[in-house]
């Protein structure tokens, strides 16, 4: 069982018990004994802007209003500023409809679209580098100590992470609280549920971090940027093109962060090392070994 966390410090956070979510399984282990664990669900969640069917995503059902508003801005689909006039969602027919004011260009985003290497929905569109263009963050000071911190309480928070695995985490974060803790079966689910609760509660980007469990990709990095979030960092390791459009941004970009040990390889000089590496705990084993069994 994870360490005891204040969940309510949290505006949104994980509920690795409720039912919907997990399933219990029967199997057997490397002993040959009959075990039950529990693992996660997956459930088809089709994506609708107005008449138009847009994408099906496998998601682990929870937020679907916020899931379908992120996908949507974060592909270039809803322009800063349109209206949104209303999010029906219908869960015997798992679709979600966002519907707007304004007509769409979805048919050339669709024709334009391209796979990545991310998993679940893990499609960018050839316009979203072209969003880039003119795009330079704020140069937001990061506390070494902030990043101690935020991974300490996120790491020991109950989640489906830490009760199933097969799941990834992504948390808004403001200096060193967090704030949104998301999770689904793909990272970049988790990252449009994060943008789709931001442009519902119209919550500021310039002065947050985003922390995920997943790989910082180029994707991951663009919809950072085009969040307008000046602080991407992770668990886990870059890609080249994460770095080198991070770097082209703005964006400080830290991964590999576990314990005492992190690497920025974008935006180092925005660091201010208040906190000494030797002051901080280690991080616990079996938290380690939920990661490398991911």
């Amino acid at each position: 069982m994870a360490e005891q966390v204040d969940r309510t410090a949290y505006l949104i956070a994980p509920d690795p018990g409720a039912a919907r979510l997990t399933r219990a399984v029967e199997g057997v282990d490397h002993h040959g004994n009959r075990t039950e664990i529990r693992v996660v669900e997956e459930r088809p969640l089709t994506i609708f802007l107005n008449a138009q069917e847009i994408v099906t995503a496998m998601t682990i059902g929870d937020y679907p209003h916020y899931l379908a508003l992120g996908f949507l801005r974060n592909q270039g689909m809803l322009a800063p500023g349109e209206a949104v006039l209303g999010v029906d969602y219908d869960e015997d027919l798992e679709t979600v409809v966002v519907r707007t004011d304004g007509r769409t260009s979805y048919e050339e985003k669709l024709r334009k679209k391209t796979r990545t290497s991310g998993c679940a929905v893990g499609t960018v569109f050839g316009d979203m580098m072209e969003g880039l263009e003119g795009v330079r963050l704020p140069a937001v000071e990061v506390r070494t100590s902030d990043l101690y911190a935020l991974a300490a309480k996120i790491n020991r928070t109950p989640s489906l992470y830490l009760e199933a695995g097969a799941i990834h985490g992504t948390v808004l974060c403001q200096g060193a609280r967090p704030l949104v803790y998301m999770e689904d079966v793909g990272r970049h689910n988790a990252v449009d549920k994060i943008a789709g609760w931001m442009l519902a509660e119209g919550v500021a980007a310039g002065d947050k971090l985003l922390y995920t469990t997943g790989r910082l990709t180029s994707e991951m990095v663009i919809k950072t940027a085009m969040m307008g979030i000046p602080v991407l960092a992770s668990r886990s390791g870059f890609t080249a093109w994460g770095v080198e459009i991070a770097q082209a941004v703005g964006l400080t970009l830290i991964g590999r962060m576990r314990g005492r040990r992190f690497v920025c390889l974008a935006g180092e000089e925005r660091l201010l090392r208040d906190a000494d590496p030797a002051d901080v705990e280690e991080e616990s084993p079996r938290h380690r070994r939920k990661s490398a069994g991911r």
